[in-house]
């Protein structure tokens, strides 16, 4: 073989770049998930222990996961509210061959399974997947949603599937809710349904392992510095902010991703101003795609839930904004969630940027990015 014929051509190069970069990816991924993992099993058990072995237990009582989450806020420790504790303590109960994953130096002094008298565990030893395959395909998110599963076959039926096919966590979600356990107990064919099942299922990517809300925290990160689908949409939405604020009709900006919990759920508000005039929050969501009424069906989900949680005395409801764009192609919709008054509508579409604006700067801004 000739020196030329050795060399790398281009494309093997760029294959190979590509290839390192999906494979350490996927593995930092994975880290970061199993570390996550691995803390909140640790503070379950922490928790489980004081509760049984505590010398001042008895001090704190019913009272013992506010206090506890009340310490933790101070010193800095994310994600450890009372609701978050008590998950964490039903983790461990829940999945406790998931000590086997622990480093060698977190498993001394660890009490050993049945010290407590064998009557924390849920789950049957024999449907309980190995500690170390669960820890390392699972994120803790996949856990949440597996741990809302009270019958153990049910729950071990989904974690397998979930492993095999390598379900994001949204995935599950999906599945969970379509009864996929009862249609496959029913099903004659179940290979066959596993088989169709699998070719619709979203599955797993390094950059959704990142975007989980409890890496966010976990890390330090906030919200905006990894949210972002696109350089595109990113660009979009900090021009937009400049255009509304420049409008100078009393926009004021609060919040860029702003994250809201709905049932259990994060979401993430694009833009979130305050309009001194109205006297409202104005919830802006932008979307790089065709309108759907999914779309406008999620801003008012949005709009409801901080008419009910946000709102401040004096305040006026809240109004969201839709954007979305295919190409040149651009929509403006506005939400007006549980606005029922007529004129109290009249007053703050007179308010608000025209449709038509808002339109045509998106299309403008659009073109000129996308020829950049």
């Amino acid at each position: 073989m000739t020196q030329e014929e050795r060399a790398l051509a281009f494309d093997s190069l760029v294959a190979a770049i590509r290839q390192a970069h999906s494979e350490l990816s996927r593995q930092a991924g994975r880290a970061v998930n199993i570390a996550l993992t691995l803390r909140n099993w640790l503070i379950g058990m922490y928790i489980r222990e004081y509760e049984q072995r505590g010398r001042d237990r008895a001090s704190y009582g019913e009272g013992l996961l506010d206090a506890l989450a009340s310490a933790l806020r101070q010193t800095g420790v994310s994600r450890c509210d009372a609701r978050e504790l008590r998950r964490y303590r039903l983790f461990y109960i829940t999945y406790p061959q998931i000590r086997e994953s622990l480093p060698p130096g977190f498993r001394s002094g660890l009490p050993q399974i049945g010290d407590s008298g064998g009557s924390d565990s849920q789950m049957s030893p024999t449907l309980a997947l190995d500690g170390d395959k669960l820890v390392a395909r699972l994120s803790f998110t996949h856990f949440v949603e597996l741990l809302a599963i009270e019958d153990a076959l049910k729950r071990s039926f989904y974690e397998i599937e979930c492993i095999r096919g390598n379900w994001s966590v949204r995935e599950l979600k999906r599945q969970i809710a379509s009864l996929y356990y009862e249609r496959s107990a029913l099903s004659h064919d179940k290979k066959k349904l596993s088989v169709l099942t699998g070719q619709l299922t979203e599955t797993n990517e390094p950059a959704l392992a990142v975007r989980d809300p409890y890496v966010f925290e976990f890390l330090g990160l906030k919200p905006q510095e990894v949210v972002s689908e696109s350089n595109l949409e990113v660009q979009l939405i900090e021009k937009l902010q400049d255009f509304l604020l420049e409008l100078g009709n009393g926009f004021c900006f609060e919040a860029r991703q702003k994250r809201i919990l709905i049932g259990g759920e994060h979401f993430f508000v694009d833009l979130v101003f305050y309009h001194r005039i109205l006297k409202c929050h104005v919830l802006v969501e932008l979307k790089l795609e065709r309108f759907t009424h999914e779309n406008i069906g999620q801003l008012n989900t949005y709009v409801s839930w901080w008419r009910q949680n946000m709102m401040a005395e004096g305040d006026n409801p809240p109004i969201g904004i839709l954007l979305c764009t295919e190409k040149n192609n651009a929509l403006a919709e506005y939400a007006l969630a549980g606005m029922d008054n007529s004129l109290f509508v009249s007053k703050y579409m007179l308010g608000l940027p025209r449709k038509e604006d808002m339109q045509a700067f998106l299309e403008r801004q659009v073109r000129s990015l996308e020829g950049a």
